[in-house]
């Protein structure tokens, strides 16, 4: 009986386990996939195009050249999302015009979206994230049949860009029709100036390590170690009616000089990881900041906006900002680690959702729940800190007990007490 308790024990235990990356020795993952991505590998034209299920998220890689293809099966009333986060390995040699596009198009071929994001004056390899939309909108009525679209992701490239291959993570999304039809205009006027930022040490809040381990903050001062070519997630629950301000800054270093382009980048993404905006700060050793400019509170008809940056602001539910810092930093200043400091602060008014006629695919994407609100206060610290993992595993992580040393600890147990009762005896 105990034997067969202390077996399914060992049983549970290397089941909850992470896999490690096959990485060298103290060599960071440069993105932690989350534990639940389906393999997926995109087809060479439509004919052969992977299927992609809203709510879900996949794992894929893309070549060097030549697009892949995926396909979306959707109805005739709800929204479609999708986005690409495309991640080069840590040895990546990058160019600013380097990058990854993503198209839309409906089974006749006619283009739905279409976005491209390149790396810009930050070559550091870091993940990038680019999305692609099927509206139902009188401006595109070409997409408003149900039916099979296609999902095109291929390289951004110039002359002198080396063609590896990337990792890819993929999330789809769909967003029900209003019960009721409202404004279809964007509003014409929100507060557009910067706030003061908030001041304080900030309370420590060490960032996840992707999408899907990104730590939850609400509007305060928050603050981790950041090691150069690392990148860091976050995500901040926004109700409707509500708006983000957000600035990362990068504490001084005594040792090393020179000037590093692009050192400090700060990039937002909205619930279904869309790209909102980036901005990034040079370093030269002192302390620097890199700002966000201004985005309007989050309204369903931000949609209609012309901006890219204020459309993207459409939806209530976990924004997500992405933090790196440059690999050319360890160049002139070390390997670190160095200190960040997160400020976020959060204006407007919540507000009552635009009321939905169904359900989203994933079904919590457009909501902010009271646990949402409770982890990004302060209850979620040290929860999916850059793991991927759960909280008892990060527990067990923090710990320092492995999985060997906790079935050694076991079976001490057992025959300790199996030796005290037979003394007994």
């Amino acid at each position: 009986m105990r034997v067969a308790v202390v077996a399914a024990l060992l049983l549970c235990t290397t089941a909850v386990l992470p896999a490690r990356p096959a990485l060298a020795a103290g060599t960071p993952a440069p993105y932690v996939f989350a534990p639940d991505d389906r393999p997926v590998t995109g087809g060479t034209s439509t004919a052969d195009a992977a299927p992609l299920a809203p709510g879900t998220t996949y794992k894929s890689s893309l070549p060097g050249e030549g697009e892949i293809h995926y396909r979306l099966d959707l109805d005739d009333t709800s929204d479609a999302y999708v986005s690409v986060t495309a991640v080069p390995a840590t040895d990546s040699t990058l160019h600013a015009g380097d990058g990854i596009k993503v198209s839309v198009r409906d089974a006749a071929g006619r283009s739905c979206s279409q976005d491209t994001e390149t790396f810009g004056v930050v070559r550091s390899p870091r993940p990038i994230a680019v999305w692609g939309e099927r509206e139902i909108s009188a401006d595109r009525p070409r997409c408003e049949s149900a039916g099979t679209y296609d999902v095109i992701v291929e390289r951004v490239s110039t002359t002198d860009s080396a063609l590896d291959a990337w990792d890819l993570e993929l999330f789809a999304a769909s967003e029900p029709p209003l019960k009721q039809t409202g404004e279809t205009s964007a509003p014409e006027a929100w507060d557009s100036a910067s706030p003061d930022p908030l001041t304080g040490d900030g309370e420590r809040r060490e960032g996840g390590r992707g999408f899907g381990s990104a730590v939850p903050v609400g509007e305060g001062v928050w603050t981790s170690a950041i090691e150069p070519g690392r990148t860091l997630f976050y995500k901040v629950p926004l109700d409707w009616g509500r708006q983000l301000h957000a600035t990362a800054e990068l504490g001084s270093s005594s040792s090393g000089d020179g000037y590093a382009v692009g050192a400090l980048n700060l990039a937002l993404y909205n619930p279904v990881r869309g790209f909102v905006d980036d901005t990034s700060a040079n370093y030269d050793g002192s302390r620097k900041a890199a700002e966000l400019d201004p985005l309007p509170p989050v309204a369903y008809e931000n949609r209609y906006a012309v901006p890219d940056r204020f459309s993207a602001m459409r939806f209530a539910g976990s924004y997500y900002i992405a933090v790196h810092l440059s690999a050319a930093v360890a160049e002139r200043y070390g390997q670190g680690p160095f200190e960040l400091t997160l400020r976020v602060r959060e204006g407007g008014t919540a507000q009552a959702g635009p009321g939905y006629a169904g359900e989203s695919e994933p079904g919590d994407v457009f909501q902010v729940s009271a646990g949402d609100r409770e982890a990004a206060a302060g209850a979620g610290a040290g929860v999916g800190t850059g793991s991927g993992g759960d909280a008892a595993m990060t527990v067990l992580a923090v710990s320092g007990i492995g999985v060997g040393t906790l079935v050694l600890v076991v079976l001490g147990v057992w025959m300790v007490v199996a030796r005290r009762r037979v003394g007994a005896l």
